[in-house]
């Protein structure tokens, strides 16, 4: 009920404050196990997605999110659940194994998947290699991948920090990828990069970024 609510007060806030555009919705499947695989150039990307996507959207976010004390943490533990965020603690050394487990019961559940194949937000606006968590969890669950561009919201939330500003948002969906024929394929780290670079050339068709043939975490440490 809490996601009910919150998704229709900050949704119709949203629309009236940014009136985002909302490129090919429909290519989402209307029920079943798919997952949303896109961009991630800020903070509040999920924000956006889950709130102008119509199927509830389910997604991994740091475990310190809502782990915060006092009202105020349980306000913003309450605020990030209810938007569709698993906290999962992805700084340990299994947190990405954990993360790849909560997708893939999400997905076994019949429900929506966000990712952000490159792992972390771009250092510079430009698309980075993606990491093959999304092949490894498309070939468990056979769900179909549904690329994403979030486009604009570098521009609502510059460098992911400070108070949001209004600016024009487009979120452009392409149509559905079935890697079926990898069935079976899940740990063939060759074909795990080809299904992964499939995904990515299709995010920065839809995106229009420059790709970067490095992982973003390396360009943000360089």
């Amino acid at each position: 009920m809490s996601r009910i609510v919150l998704k229709a007060i900050l949704g119709f806030v949203m629309r009236v404050l940014y009136r985002p555009k909302v490129e090919g919705m429909e290519r989402i499947p209307a029920t079943g196990p798919v997952i949303l695989a896109g961009n991630h150039v800020t903070f509040i990307d999920s924000l956006f997605l889950g709130l102008l996507v119509k199927r509830p959207v389910y997604f991994i976010g740091k475990d310190e999110y809502v782990t915060g004390k006092g009202l105020k943490g349980r306000l913003m533990a309450w605020f990030f659940t209810s938007t569709g965020m698993i906290p999962v603690d992805r700084d340990g050394g299994h947190g990405g194994v954990a993360a790849l487990m909560t997708g893939r019961r999400v997905l076994e559940d019949g429900k929506v998947f966000g990712i952000y194949p490159e792992g972390t937000r771009s250092p510079d606006g430009r698309l980075y290699r993606g990491r093959t968590g999304i092949a490894r969890l498309t070939l468990m669950t056979g769900a179909p991948v549904v690329p994403f561009a979030m486009i604009g919201t570098d521009k609502v939330q510059p460098g992911g920090k400070g108070r949001p500003h209004i600016a024009p948002v487009t979120v452009r969906f392409g149509e559905p990828l079935d890697f079926s024929r990898y069935d079976g394929m899940d740990r063939d780290r060759y074909v795990l990069r080809a299904v992964t670079d499939e995904v990515m050339s299709d995010v920065m068709e839809l995106s229009g970024q420059e790709y970067v043939d490095v992982y973003a975490t390396k360009a943000r440490a360089a």
